[in-house]
């Protein structure tokens, strides 16, 4: 919501009159510091959204003001051309809405343009979240990175490296609406405030690093050449792409990072496929490159990494993960029900690289149980589980 200075405003007013930890205003206008406000600059103040309201009989700004429980200067912040004595009749004024429900409907089939379409709504509501790229696909979409948080401790979750488990980018996505909210309105998650994660941890979040391989399962082949041909092709002439875990070029992207990648390209699949592929080379697909370049530039501390599915914490690798790993596993599982796994006969995986490189915490998490993809009837469920493991990676 964009409100208009006036001589003698500070942020601090602001905080106070509209509820929100200053911070959260501050992070909202980082081209505008504390001591150069001028008058009639515009200003955000994040987790409220502006409705037009039309005068009628009898109105006032006071009374407008009382029915919906807001300060009557937050009104003259958003009509700061208007005189309260002079109201007109059929006059249309804005009035801040303090913003309490999600953007985020998780519960239903989650493509590309959902997810931007539904970050551009919570950016545009949140504005202290950043939300550069970090690269492009094959086919050219932009990958979001969502940042939010300046603290000192790096966290990193990502979904939808494997295109049939997209239902990891909108619990993802629910879990970071559900955080904004709170941060908004200082309301708990859980009993747990989440303003001090806030202003510790840094949070990094990718939530659909395969978005071709996601639109392909759930929206069939691209209308571009030579691509619709290509993935028919790939798929034995199939058109039903629901066991496509693959990148569009029929790479897995899990199978992508150089920890004992000659191990999986030794006894996987040796071309393209839905599944399993490993490319010709670790790092050869753009969607891998752009995730591993992220992750050396941001030196993460920990990072969880989503897939689906079989209800379990994957946590080790070849012996190099911290002590930390294993204590962080066990209460993942303790509020998840999930089962913790050390290692597991797999490598090239993400985890496996990050563990590798950096001897950091680092995890794979098996969402939910069933057949990928796994049935947005689960979605409730999954997200139940998944919220813990989430809120545990900030507050450990």
């Amino acid at each position: 919501m964009d409100i208009v200075v006036r001589r003698g405003d500070t942020y601090w007013y602001y905080s106070q009159l509209f509820q929100l930890p200053l911070r959260l205003i501050l992070d909202s206008n980082p081209t505008i510091p504390a001591n150069q406000l001028r008058v009639g600059q515009i200003v955000k103040i994040p987790g409220f959204v502006t409705t037009n309201y039309q005068i009628k009989a009898g109105d006032t700004l006071w009374a407008i003001a009382r029915s919906r429980n807001l300060p009557i200067d937050s009104l003259l912040l958003v009509n700061p051309n208007i005189n309260p004595q002079q109201l007109r009749i059929g006059q249309t004024i804005k009035v801040p809405l303090r913003i309490i429900w999600r953007v985020v409907d998780g519960k239903r089939n989650y493509d590309y343009n959902l997810m931007m379409d539904h970050l551009t709504r919570l950016k545009s509501i949140y504005p202290f979240v950043r939300i550069p790229s970090i690269g492009n696909s094959v086919l050219g979409k932009a990958i979001p990175e969502v940042n939010i948080g300046m603290g000192g401790k790096k966290v990193h979750f990502n979904g939808s490296f494997h295109a049939n488990e997209w239902i990891t980018t909108p619990v993802i996505m629910t879990f970071l609406n559900d955080y904004l909210l709170a941060l908004t309105n200082q309301t708990p998650i859980r009993g747990l405030n989440m303003y001090p994660f806030y202003e510790q941890v840094a949070l990094s979040i990718v939530p659909m690093v395969n978005p071709d391989g996601v639109d392909l399962v759930l929206n069939g082949p691209p209308n571009v050449e030579p691509w619709r041909n290509r993935v028919v092709a790939i798929n034995k002439g199939s058109r039903n792409f629901s066991g496509w875990k693959a990148n569009i070029r029929g790479v897995d992207l899990n199978n992508q990072f150089p920890a004992r990648w000659e191990i999986e390209a030794a006894r996987k699949v040796k071309e393209p496929s839905p599944r399993d592929y490993p490319g010709e080379r670790p790092l050869s697909e753009p969607e891998a490159i752009a995730m591993a370049q992220l992750t050396r530039r941001k030196d993460f501390n920990r990072v969880l990494a989503f897939h689906t599915q079989g209800k379990v914490i994957y946590w080790g690798f070849e012996n190099l993960e911290p002590k930390e790993s294993e204590t962080l596993a066990n209460e993942f599982a303790r509020v998840s029900g999930y089962e913790p796994i050390r290692t597991v006969d797999s490598y090239a995986g993400y985890k496996d690289w990050f563990i590798q490189e950096w001897r950091r915490p680092g995890f794979t998490i098996e969402l939910g149980r069933g057949v990928n993809p796994l049935p947005v009837a689960q979605f409730d469920e999954i997200y139940q589980e998944a919220l813990g493991i989430f809120l545990a990676s900030l507050y450990m």
